[in-house]
């Protein structure tokens, strides 16, 4: 009987581990934290293991509470789609309030982190969470300029780095937010053209014509032909002491033709796998970007 008591409460525990883990997009979370160790990296040649965990953890928190801000926000929009019903919101397997106490819990523990290393990284890190749950989550409902608007504080990570390693704001971490803000209008279109049947039914609007048409399509490959161009502005001489070799700018503009590839496939056969195609070479290409940039800086 003790057996059976502690193993449903070993289970229970799981249970609610795994709905954080949802809760907090843990993986997505985590992904986004790797855009800012990347730009840190970038940053210095004096690595500060202190700086650096501060930073991954901070980080982490920061992006966990937007998630589930979002979350609690879009709770009974997540009920009416296919793909977010299951959620612990809409499913009722957790409470709003408790949702909310992890919510500002991880706020607060991401500001403290993150003040550890400057007052610059803390206030982009609020501004981004700002801009995300206060700004882009209503408006998903209301406009696809969302999009817009989202794409500030999806910039903000890979150029967070730069700003715990050196305190400053320049041109580098400039153009490494400009490179992750132009990449995720390709990026999140081809996702709100995969979900676009399950957005309609909570009332997302998403894609900039409101349809999965040629005008959607030909501004997913207008603006990978930017992304790629603006990947490549490290490699000139107007970039500060942020570096790309002309081996790591091949890289990249090999890369970036394979995602421009997939858009053009995009724009030919307007279909959902070939949609499902390019979010995975759109994830691929910043990854491999950041990983070529760090790379690069250090050989």
């Amino acid at each position: 009987m003790m057996h059976q008591t502690q193993s449903i409460g070993i289970n229970s525990f799981q249970n609610f581990l795994n709905d954080l883990f949802v809760l907090t997009k843990f993986r997505l979370a985590i992904s986004v934290v790797f855009s800012s160790i990347a730009g840190y990296f970038l940053a210095t040649d004096n690595l500060n293991l202190t700086s650096l965990t501060l930073l991954f953890l901070g980080g982490f928190f920061m992006v966990a509470s937007s998630n589930i801000f979002n979350q609690w926000i879009e709770k009974e929009e997540d009920g009416l789609m296919s793909r977010t019903k299951n959620r612990p919101l809409p499913s009722g397997r957790m409470k709003e309030k408790t949702a909310l106490i992890f919510g500002f819990s991880f706020l607060f523990f991401g500001i403290g982190f993150l003040y550890m290393i400057n007052f610059r990284t803390v206030f982009f890190s609020v501004l981004s969470v700002f801009i995300y749950t206060c700004i882009y989550t209503p408006l998903k409902k209301k406009t696809p300029l969302a999009v817009f608007i989202g794409a500030f504080p999806g910039a903000i990570p890979f150029m967070l780095g730069w700003v715990a390693a050196t305190n400053k704001f320049g041109i580098e971490p400039g153009i490494l937010f400009l490179i992750q803000f132009i990449w995720q209008f390709p990026h999140f279109w081809a996702i709100g053209w995969l979900m676009h049947e399950d957005y309609k039914k909570a009332g997302f609007k998403l894609l900039p014509s409101g349809k999965k048409d040629q005008v959607t399509s030909f501004q997913i490959v207008f603006y990978t032909i930017w992304m790629i161009l603006f990947s490549l502005i490290p490699a000139t001489s107007y970039s500060g002491n942020l570096f790309l070799s002309l081996p790591g700018a091949i890289i990249i503009s090999l890369l970036g033709i394979v995602m421009l590839y997939f858009s053009i496939s995009l724009m030919k056969l307007k279909t959902d796998k070939a949609a499902k195609n390019l979010i995975l070479s759109s994830i691929a290409y910043i990854s491999l970007l950041q990983v070529v940039f760090v790379i690069d800086r250090y050989l």
